[in-house]
C-alpha cells in the first residue's frame, strides 16, 4: 500500500526520485500515466495488470469508454528505476501535468500520483468539501 506525502523536484533531465518508502512496493519497473485531475499516475506493474483487464472488458460501443481509455493508454509509459532511485518522466507527460520542478508525490493505496507543486497546492486549496464527500461516501457504505 502507498501512503504519505513527499515534496522534492525533478532535475534537467526530468528525472525524479522516487521516495525510498514507494520503492520496494513500486519495484524496478512500473507505468506512469497521464492521470485525473492534472496530475500522473504511478502503478507496480501487477497493479496495472489488473487495471489493464478491467478497461479491456469496457464495451468498445460505449463513447466514453473508448475515449477514457483512449486517454490512459496513450499516456502510458512502462519506466524503471536507476541505480539512485530515480525514473525519467518523459515529457509529453511533465507537459500534460505542468511539472516544471517543484513536485510532489502522494501514496493513494494501489498508486503514487505526481503532482506539480502548484497544482497540489491549489487542489488542496480549493473548495473541495471533504465533510460532505466523506458523508456520501459512508452512504456508499465505506
Amino acid at each position: 500500500m502507498f501512503m504519505g506525502e513527499y515534496q522534492h523536484a525533478i532535475d534537467s533531465k526530468n528525472r525524479m526520485i522516487i521516495p525510498s518508502k514507494f520503492r520496494e512496493n513500486l519495484g524496478n519497473t512500473f507505468v506512469l500515466t497521464k492521470g485525473l485531475d492534472g496530475c500522473l499516475y504511478c502503478y507496480p506493474m501487477d497493479e496495472w495488470t489488473r487495471l489493464e483487464i478491467k478497461l479491456k472488458e469496457l464495451p468498445l460501443t460505449n463513447k466514453n469508454a473508448r475515449a477514457f481509455v483512449r486517454f490512459f493508454f496513450s499516456g502510458a509509459n512502462e519506466v524503471s528505476l536507476d541505480k539512485q532511485g530515480r525514473t525519467l518522466i518523459p515529457q509529453s507527460l511533465c507537459e500534460y501535468a505542468n511539472i516544471i520542478k517543484e513536485i510532489v508525490s502522494i501514496g493513494v493505496a494501489t498508486r503514487i500520483e505526481i503532482w506539480s507543486k502548484e497544482k497540489w497546492e491549489e487542489y488542496n486549496n480549493s473548495n473541495v468539501d471533504f465533510d460532505s464527500i466523506a458523508e456520501q461516501m459512508s452512504e456508499l457504505g465505506i
